[in-house]
């Protein structure tokens, strides 16, 4: 079942402060009554009238609620702004789940400010307040309930979900479950919520950016004992990753396996067609999948992430869900992978993408322990040289290669490097920027489907 998570809309999505007190001077000057629209913004979250009750006689309070509401949809909401993170967050939600509104706000006017805001909910409900709201969450069936009141946390007790409170309204949230300061690491928090729901994990462990946050994700939501990283070592990983993926490991307490897959034994991977990535993912899960069943762990996980999922065509995705891989990391972008790694102090955050050496050669041609070799070496001694960002050596014929390498590398380049290149056997070498899933340009011009934009990581 996919999840479901509500949201409050005032001081939790949006900051409604400067339309609350620019509506709250307009009705000071109409009703000539004295109002301290700071103070009023100050206390945002309970039903407009219990606020308007504060500084109007007790017969006008009717009244002066529905002139409110039609100054705010006319004047106020344009003032409105979506607080740090906000949508984000709702993205992430709704990547395979549904993420609804509840609030206390007028349900009309909640619509027209997330229109104007541009953040696109799969429901709204309105009118409810404190415990009032636990109706809708669950007739929607939400797991959990973001707010930033302390009524917000009885809203979600009372519909037994868990309460997830943020700090950016006038009154800490007590009680929640969860406290954040914003939403700005909502969507990490939810890649942890839903890995604790797994019990344990087998981790396909490349060493690059995506793979490394989960496995540190999932040692924070199971602990480390029931969580094992899995390198599968082969002639496809470059072998400088090994030893660095190994300390990774090392450094949150896990147990490392690096089993040996052997997908050069699957004719369709030497052939090196347009599915040769099936091929390299179908054979890595299945030699992971009999791992993690004599370890007893419950599940085989991979560092796809959100990006991964709407790339196109991507065969090795297909290839793994078809194995009951599970991608904790679907909910996040790669840029908010790193952005989370970068917070957590993990070494991986600015790790260049690292790409499966057989991603180097071009299709049709054959891969073999030799192609990849060449390229492993060539690749090494361009780093020593000019200590790139970004490099790949293409193979685009036995003796054609064509480097790739970020802009400041590539005016670096000179005879040494190109003859360090011409060392590994090629006599022809072109040189050029780098661009990510380059050798995928065209190769399946007629195709139902587009071809992958970006190149696999090894092992994740």
């Amino acid at each position: 079942m996919d999840l479901v998570v509500g949201f409050d809309l005032d001081l939790t999505l949006v900051d409604s402060r400067p339309s609350v007190i620019a509506v709250a001077a307009m009705l000071s000057e109409e009703y000539g009554v004295p109002i301290d629209g700071h103070l009023w913004a100050s206390r945002l979250g309970p039903l407009l009238e219990q606020e308007i009750a504060q500084w109007f006689a007790p017969e006008l309070v009717d009244e002066v609620a529905w002139r409110y509401r039609a100054l705010m949809a006319e004047h106020g909401i344009a003032l409105s702004v979506a607080l740090p993170g906000a949508a984000d967050a709702v993205a992430a939600v709704r990547r395979q789940g549904r993420a609804v509104v509840v609030t206390a706000k007028y349900e009309p006017l909640a619509r027209q400010t997330l229109d104007l805001l541009g953040i696109e909910v799969d429901a709204v409900h309105g009118w409810l307040w404190g415990t009032g709201k636990a109706e809708a969450l669950l007739t929607e069936g939400a797991g959990v309930y973001v707010g930033d009141h302390p009524d917000d946390v009885l809203g979600a007790r009372a519909a037994g979900a868990i309460s997830v409170g943020v700090r950016t309204g006038g009154s800490e949230p007590v009680g929640a479950d969860v406290l954040l300061e914003d939403l700005r690491t909502f969507p990490e928090w939810l890649v942890l919520h839903e890995l604790e729901q797994l019990d344990s994990l087998l981790v396909a462990f490349s060493g690059g950016a995506d793979s490394a946050f989960l496995l540190a994700a999932a040692v924070r939501a199971l602990g480390p004992d029931r969580v094992v990283a899995a390198t599968a070592v082969s002639p496809s990983l470059a072998q400088a990753e090994l030893p660095a993926a190994q300390a990774f490991a090392a450094s949150l307490g896990v147990r490392h396996l690096t089993p040996t897959t052997r997908e050069l034994d699957r004719a369709g991977y030497v052939a090196n067609g347009s599915d040769r990535c099936f091929h390299c993912k179908a054979t890595l899960v299945d030699t992971l999948r009999p791992l993690a069943q004599e370890l007893g762990l419950a599940h085989v996980a991979t560092g796809t992430n959100a990006d991964d999922l709407v790339a196109g065509f991507r065969p090795g995705i297909r290839a793994a869900a078809e194995r009951g891989a599970v991608t904790p990391l679907r909910r996040l972008t790669k840029q908010q992978v790193r952005d989370a790694s970068r917070r957590w102090g993990l070494v991986t955050a600015d790790k260049p993408a690292l790409a499966c050496l057989a991603s180097r050669i071009a299709y049709g041609l054959e891969v073999t322990p030799q192609r990849l070799s060449t390229v492993d070496r060539a690749e090494t001694a361009v780093r020593a040289l000019l200590v790139p960002r970004d490099v790949r050596v293409r193979v685009l014929g036995d003796a054609t290669a064509r480097v790739e390498l970020d802009p400041e590398a590539l005016a670096r380049w000179d005879a040494r490097a190109e003859s360090a290149v011409r060392a590994e056997g090629f006599t022809a070498v072109e040189v050029r920027e780098f661009r990510s899933g380059s050798m995928n340009s065209g190769v399946l011009a007629g195709a139902e489907e587009e071809p992958e934009q970006r190149e696999p990581e090894p092992g994740g």
